[in-house]
């Protein structure tokens, strides 16, 4: 008789992906669309409107001309022109095309006192409301980063409050909070009160997105994980989308900001309907909380629960649970063990690699030649074969070559695209999205691959400090793309080799395809050393039996 039973094994009887778990994990999944749509927002509410010097008072149109010597006359006669650059933006000549003849004007270039804008692309743009043009023009990048720096802070706090609290509560006050600051960013009156807003939008971004992830890969059984993940993912690229299609409808950028943030409304709801994460509440010697929850799980998924199979894995729970002292373990833990620790370093890159080059590509869609909002639809698309590979790949090949090999392969094309002459831009373009693709297909491996790398007790954790490094790189990320005005290729030239080094690092991660997911710190570095076979010292077993004490220890 088996004298354990963890919470994998009892879900192995009263199903691992039925209606429960179907009905919850696509209620978790439907938030994440906004996520999407406030994480990639600036693509379109700070969206680049071309722009001029005004030349005189009459001068409200934008330069378009069929007659291109004409035109050429007006712009030599009234711009600098810079090698590099082109015709100024930013200066104009007092004697300029229009004010020939008028007194007291020379040849001198001034900077611009008021500006004549190109609404072809975008009619309107907080770019334009807040004049980040010219010598303020960094701070779209600055916008940008302060925002990711908010899904930075969000990753550990949020992480750390729902490890300690509960992943439902986090979730639902995430979920206000967007609401609240979604709708104040749309009403900013300047810059720093709008950059400030969305940076607290970005964190509770992190509160929504990761807690959901959590939440939706600890009701499942391990079969199931790799589908759950894949489609929870997949939701993100379907927001990706719809918001591109919504920028065809809304044009102003206020209530466009309004428009991603009103369904938010409905999900407050949720409070009513989301359940806690039963190992969360096992873990937390919540019992009778469990055991209410399991059989409902139990009766939703028409399954007959043996009385003893629920008394053993009580059991079970109460050896684990009998010291109340115990500290709880923290984000230090990670590093305590040596291959807990190697592997916990190993992750963090390729979070920042994968992070970095994801919203670096996504960001930059609307600079790509044609239409922004159709371009930026199909960046989001091409994110669907990424996520369609995973489904077909990760559970025939594992975890590790997947993400290994899709990370060296988007190294190697967006590497090439550099290779290529830019005036074929059809290629460029193609092998820009085949990494964006690969980009994706990483992300949507990296999330899983994590989950299932740490364990129970300092997951949420975890995930959290995973999210901290990923926003280093897309914090940085918007600083690289504003280094293209220097030389262009620089941005998907870092993009590319550091996919390219990340990919090889993977290689040295265990493989955690079809394990059960690790409950204490010594489940997880015993599981490494059992797969290198290497032999268990006597203070690690001392580790796992003080680990077996710990309140917070999921059997």
């Amino acid at each position: 008789m088996v004298s354990k039973l963890n919470y994998d094994d009892l879900l192995s009887h009263i199903g691992t992906f039925g209606g429960y778990q179907l009905r919850n994990f696509i209620l978790l999944c439907v938030p994440i669309i906004l996520c999407a749509f406030h994480k990639l927002s600036s693509v379109f509410i700070l969206a680049k409107i071309d722009h001029r010097c005004q030349l005189n008072s009459n001068d409200t149109e934008f330069l378009l001309s069929n007659n291109q010597d004409v035109l050429y006359t007006i712009l030599t006669a009234s711009f600098p022109y810079d090698e590099k650059k082109g015709f100024s933006k930013c200066q104009y000549y007092l004697d300029n095309y229009f004010n020939r003849g008028v007194e007291n004007t020379t040849h001198t270039a001034v900077a611009c006192d008021e500006y004549v804008w190109d609404y072809e692309k975008f009619q309107s743009s907080a770019i334009k409301t807040f004049k980040l043009i010219c010598d303020r023009d960094h701070f779209k990048a600055t916008s940008d980063s302060v925002f990711m720096i908010g899904v930075f802070i969000g990753s550990f706090a949020f992480g750390h409050l729902s490890d300690k609290y509960g992943r439902r509560k986090v979730f639902v006050l995430s979920l206000i909070f967007q609401l609240i600051f979604g709708l104040l960013t749309a009403l900013a009156t300047n810059f720093y009160t709008f950059t400030i807003f969305r940076m607290i939008v970005g964190a509770t971004t992190s509160g929504v997105f990761l807690v959901a992830y959590c939440l939706s890969l600890e009701m499942v059984g391990k079969e199931s994980r790799m589908v759950a993940g894949v489609v929870f993912m997949m939701f993100f690229s379907s927001g990706y989308i719809l918001m591109g299609f919504l920028a065809f409808i809304i044009t102003d950028w206020r209530w466009y900001q309004i428009a991603i943030t009103m369904p938010g409304f409905i999900f407050l709801t949720y409070w009513w309907f989301i359940p806690e994460s039963t190992r969360w509440l096992l873990a937390n010697n919540k019992k009778q909380k469990a055991v209410k929850q399991i059989k409902k799980i139990a009766l939703s998924n028409n399954v007959e629960l043996p009385k003893e199979m629920l008394d053993k894995l009580i059991e079970t729970e109460t050896e684990n649970n009998t010291d109340e002292n115990e500290s709880k373990p923290s984000v230090f833990d990670l590093f305590k063990l040596p291959h807990l620790r190697t592997k916990a370093f190993l992750i963090f890159f390729n979070w920042f690699v994968v992070s970095g080059a994801y919203y670096g590509l996504s960001w930059s869609s609307g600079d790509l030649i044609g239409n922004p909002r159709f371009n930026h639809i199909i960046s989001g698309f091409v994110e669907l074969p990424g996520y369609v590979l995973l489904l077909l790949t990760l559970n025939r090949f594992g975890r590790k070559k997947v993400l290994a090999g899709n990370l060296t392969f988007a190294g190697i094309v967006l590497l090439l695209s550099l290779a290529v002459p830019q005036d074929i831009t059809w290629l460029v373009i193609t092998l820009t999205m085949l990494g964006k693709m690969s980009i994706t297909a990483s992300y949507g491996t990296i999330y899983l691959f994590s989950v299932e790398q740490f364990p129970t007790v300092i997951r949420n954790v975890a995930l959290g400090c995973c999210s901290m490094s990923a926003r280093v790189g897309s914090t940085i990320s918007p600083y690289l793309l504003y280094l293209a005005n220097t030389w262009q290729p620089l941005p998907i030239l870092i993009f590319g080799l550091t996919a390219f080094i990340g990919g090889f690092f993977s290689l040295f991660l265990p493989e955690t395809y079809n394990k059960d997911l690790p409950d204490t710190l010594a489940d997880a570095e015993i599981n490494d050393l059992k797969m290198i076979e290497v032999p268990i010292g006597e203070e690690l077993k001392e580790l796992n039996k003080n680990d077996n004490k710990n309140p917070t220890s999921d059997a």
